[in-house]
């Protein structure tokens, strides 16, 4: 399956820093979820969106996702939507996670999608993030912890 969800502006690193203005994300992906359902990425192009890039031995990453849990719970109804990638599990192991954490928001397989998810500017190091405005514009992008006083500031910023 060939994957057309990058970061315009170039491969890896940022071309053009995020922030208003910054690189757009093209959305025309399918992705599959945990439970092997396609997800077509494209149905999230216009509307603000958190994507995390993750994986289930990453310690940070256990962290992160409570708190993510409840941003989620706490800007849905204001249109946000948070996807995760997991970027090297196994479906059992994201379904494994996603119960045991009682992750609400998508959480999608790309193991086997390493150039996909450098696109987005992955580098390694996780949990990655990336705020994406309405535009479909890298607003923020989000390497290792953030508190969750940072997480909201970002996320009201990118609501507005």
């Amino acid at each position: 399956m060939a994957v057309a969800f990058s970061v315009r502006g170039g491969g890896g690193a940022f071309a053009v820093p995020p922030g208003p203005g910054g690189p757009k994300v093209d959305f025309a992906a399918v992705l599959d979820d945990m439970n092997g359902v396609k997800v077509d990425l494209a149905a999230y192009q216009g509307k603000p969106v958190v994507i995390n890039l993750w994986a289930t031995w990453c310690g940070p990453c256990k962290l992160e996702t409570p708190q993510l849990v409840a941003l989620s719970e706490k800007y849905k109804a204001h249109g946000l939507t948070i996807i995760g990638i997991s970027t090297d599990d196994k479906p059992e192991g994201i379904r494994a996670f996603a119960a045991e954490f009682k992750v609400p928001y998508p959480m999608l397989v790309g193991a086997g999608h390493e150039e996909f998810l450098e696109r987005l500017g992955w580098e390694g190091t996780l949990p990655f993030s990336l705020l994406i405005d309405k535009s479909g514009a890298v607003v923020a992008q989000i390497t290792g912890l953030e508190t969750t006083a940072g997480w909201e500031s970002r996320i009201e910023g990118l609501l507005k």
